[in-house]
């Protein structure tokens, strides 16, 4: 995490302060339950709860940290200045735990917080895809397919296309949030040898989790490789926007680009450039996120009930990589809220090759009228491509054809050309991406 790219909320979460609450939260929880059942005095539960009414000021964490440099193991160095705070009572602190538990359970909560956060952040970019897609629900553009020119669509059936990839995201993010939701109250290698399974259930149910079938010592990293390969699959999701307006951006194309705010500077050679900058951005930063997909699915394959070979990697990946695609999902609202669109330039370029893009039509209606689909192929192709050479227009050359004249008038191979067959089923692909809206 950098500052340049990091949001406070998503930031805190991931703040040692935010760790040791919720791992005192999990002991205060445990401790309760424990003296539910009898294990332990009912007063030694109610001195830890105390506790978690201090703040983990820099102070105390500082504290901890001198701890852990002579322990060399964090949660101990935890617990033992928690007993400094609790005082004779912590004896009956971490009773029939083991530090998974601790580290694990909190994992959970603070990727569930963080999903809840990325969730906010993709109802605003829906909120901001829809805005933008019914504003430009007919807004004649030209297709392409290999960058070159196809047939027509329109600039809010684009937005559509990406809304709906945004909107299954989501989901995928609710069910990643849900596959990571576990908590792991279960001992040393996962047999609750030493603590009952009552209390998973209760530490569980207070903490918003489910409690994991089989732990073994940790959560499976197969729930946390499914989290981090949803993120890799939504961060794609923000490259794939973010190349469409780079690409709509360029000089010769300009049918949308970025705001450009007053002041703003694009080099600092060339005074007239406004260049792509935030959509740049969002691409590199869809690369951080990806890139923790694949550690996150390497750390699957522990030795045995436990190893901490996947501790590292996620100390690094769990923040870097939701603090990254929260920064890349508010960026791309603001691109897509701030877009400026060129509907002019955009009629301009789909007439740029004369018409051309209604190939097929002319094609289909050839074979409509009983020429032979390879025929009119032939014919269609000769004359695009004298067209596409500058010899020519496309229309005309199709109205001087002798062997088209037969089938169709000069009138009937106009009326191929209005782009309003093109969009006469917006309405119902409308339907089917915002329930009716705009249709």
């Amino acid at each position: 995490m950098i500052p340049r790219y990091t949001r406070p909320d998503m930031a805190a979460i991931w703040e040692p302060a935010n760790r040791f609450r919720i791992w005192l939260e999990i002991e205060s929880l445990a401790a309760e339950a424990l003296a539910e059942h009898g294990t332990i005095p009912k007063e030694a539960a109610a001195a830890v709860r105390k506790i978690c009414k201090k703040p983990y000021t820099e102070e105390r964490i500082a504290r901890i940290d001198e701890i852990e440099r002579e322990v060399k193991h964090d949660v101990i160095a935890f617990l033992t200045e928690l007993a400094e705070q609790v005082g004779e009572e912590a004896r009956f602190v971490h009773q029939g735990m083991t530090s998974s538990d601790v580290l694990d359970t909190c994992l959970s909560v603070q990727l569930t917080q963080a999903a809840d956060l990325l969730l906010a952040d993709f109802d605003a970019l829906l909120a901001a895809l829809k805005k933008r897609a019914v504003e430009h629900k007919n807004t004649v553009c030209i297709g392409r397919s290999h960058a070159i020119h196809a047939e027509p669509t329109t600039f809010g059936l684009k937005l559509a296309g990406h809304y709906a990839e945004f909107a299954r995201g989501r989901e995928r993010l609710k069910a990643a949030r849900a596959e990571i939701g576990t908590c792991a109250i279960s001992g040393a290698v996962g047999t609750f040898a030493n603590i009952d399974p009552a209390v998973e259930a209760y530490v569980a149910d207070k903490l918003g989790l489910r409690v994991e079938p089989v732990s073994s010592q940790v959560i499976p990293r197969d729930r946390h490789a499914m989290f981090f390969s949803v993120l890799a699959v939504i961060a794609s999701s923000v490259e794939r926007l973010a190349v469409e307006i780079r690409h709509l951006q360029r000089t010769e194309v300009r049918e949308a680009e970025e705001f450009f705010s007053a002041g703003q500077k694009g080099s600092s050679a060339m005074p007239h450039k406004r260049n792509p900058i935030l959509s740049e951005n969002l691409t590199g930063l869809a690369r951080l996120v990806r890139a923790a997909a694949g550690p996150a699915l390497e750390n699957v394959a522990l030795w045995h009930e436990r190893d901490i070979s996947h501790s590292s990697v996620e100390r690094s990946i769990a923040p870097d990589a939701t603090v990254t695609l929260d920064f890349a999902l508010h960026r791309l609202t603001s691109v897509i809220d701030n877009l400026v669109v060129y509907p002019e330039a955009m009629l301009a370029n789909l007439e740029r090759l004369g018409g051309l893009h209604e190939s097929q039509r002319v094609l289909l209606a050839l074979t409509h009228k009983g020429m032979s689909r390879e025929d009119a192929y032939e014919c269609v192709q000769r004359h695009a491509m004298q067209a596409w050479g500058g010899d020519g227009i496309f229309r005309d050359l199709l109205k001087a054809d002798e062997e088209i004249a037969v089938h169709f008038s000069g009138p009937e191979i106009d009326a191929m050309f209005e782009s309003g067959y093109h969009l006469k089923h917006v309405d119902t692909i409308f339907t089917r991406v915002f329930g009716g809206v705009g249709s």
